[in-house]
């Protein structure tokens, strides 16, 4: 979420001005946004690596001293639960010679941090407090570099830029989150996949359900895919709810829960699925008996790693408990949408691809690519207008 000016990214400005163009006027962003290795090169330092971006899940720090180290755009980020309960975020690298204080992707236990390379010692607050060898090394000049850290409904967040952000812009969000209670559910599955596509093209997908007719027919039988409206407050994300067919209870192959219903839901949450993409890096689809989570990781122009997880109501998760039927609707659907967005990243390389326009079921589509080309332009994407059109 990035919030502070930067310099433009290397695209053609005409083109990203008809992006800007009204809703029903506009195009897509150029073909060079999905495909360019220089602006993907600017997106990790900008937009993964100049503002708020979703680190991991806060359950893989469930207890003090638990560590875990993460990409970011901007250099690794280690991720700590410290012993006032707290999660803080610190560079990934030794105050010494630079050394990992983890590898990218994996997970410690200890009352320290411990580099691997000289064993400097840092309290988990990442004060230095131990180096061999020295005797008078003032400890405070060399702690870690701390980064702004935030927990959110159970996500971490983490500024890799050191500051620039400011405060996690999602307030306006909480009032559709805070019902499903995420940081209290357990997450009960998790699928990794690699798609052959751009993030941005991923995420424009996600927003819309004007191909679902076409590639989703299981879920189109129990979401009617014209339902639902899309949500015009104002921030960093974009989202919108869809209805449930009158004979299903969520979404799953056959429409009924092996679940329990979210305790804090009204009557109306029973029966919709809310859809929100966080920028740049969450989808948020929160379901009447889980919630599910996309962690978008691009990793090339046309290579994205998504961690996608299952959380339901911890009354639910008792000996014996079967997420399959959440688990396997979504399975196929999300390789459905990959097998889609691939085709589009290969479409999108011909020397023939120019950007298009956008159908009228396609406003949160609109939302998104307006913000990210406000963002290539250097605007703050956090101060998305409270309209779609």
């Amino acid at each position: 979420m990035v919030s502070q000016d930067f310099p433009p990214a290397p695209l053609d400005l005409d083109q990203l001005a008809a992006t800007l163009r009204p809703f029903g006027e506009s195009r897509m962003l150029p073909p060079a946004a999905y495909t360019s290795a220089e602006v993907f090169g600017w997106e990790r330092r900008h937009f993964f690596g100049g503002g708020w971006t979703c680190a991991a899940h806060a359950a893989r720090l469930p207890n003090p001293g638990d560590q875990f180290a993460v990409d970011t755009g901007n250099g690794g980020a280690l991720l700590v639960r410290g012993e006032d309960g707290a999660v803080r975020a610190f560079a990934n690298t030794c105050r010494h010679r630079g050394h990992e204080l983890l590898p990218c992707g994996s997970a410690a236990t200890s009352k320290a941090i411990i580099c691997p390379y000289h064993s400097w010692a840092y309290s988990l607050s990442g004060r230095l407090r131990g180096a061999p060898g020295y005797r008078d090394l003032a400890n405070d000049e060399w702690s870690l570099a701390e980064l702004p850290a935030a927990e959110w409904h159970g996500l971490v967040f983490v500024d890799p830029s050191g500051g620039a952000a400011g405060p996690l812009p999602l307030t306006e969000l909480d009032q559709l989150i805070a019902p499903y209670e995420p940081e209290r559910l357990v997450i009960a599955a998790t699928h990794r996949y690699e798609a052959a596509a751009n993030w941005k093209i991923l995420t424009e997908n996600y927003q819309e359900c004007y191909h679902c007719s076409t590639i989703h027919p299981e879920l189109c039988s129990v979401s009617p895919p014209h339902s639902g409206a899309n949500y015009p407050l104002a921030g960093a994300w974009t989202g919108g709810w869809m209805e449930l067919r009158e004979d299903a209870a969520t979404m799953s192959l056959d429409g009924r829960s092996g679940g329990v219903p979210l305790r804090g839901l009204s009557a109306e949450g029973l029966r919709t699925v809310i859809y929100v993409g966080i920028f740049p890096n969450v989808l948020l689809s929160l379901h009447p008996d889980y919630v599910m989570t996309h962690l978008l990781t691009p990793v090339a122009p046309d290579r994205t790693v998504i961690e996608c997880s299952w959380a339901f109501a911890p009354e639910a998760t008792a000996a014996g408990f079967d997420p399959s039927y959440a688990v396997d609707f979504w399975d196929l659907t999300n390789r459905q949408d990959w097998g889609a967005c691939e085709s589009v990243q290969r479409g999108l390389a011909s020397p023939f691809a120019a950007p298009g326009p956008l159908a009228p079921d396609e406003d949160a589509v609109y939302s998104f690519v307006t913000t990210v080309a406000r963002g290539y332009l250097g605007e703050r994407v956090t101060e998305r207008p409270a309209t779609f059109a």
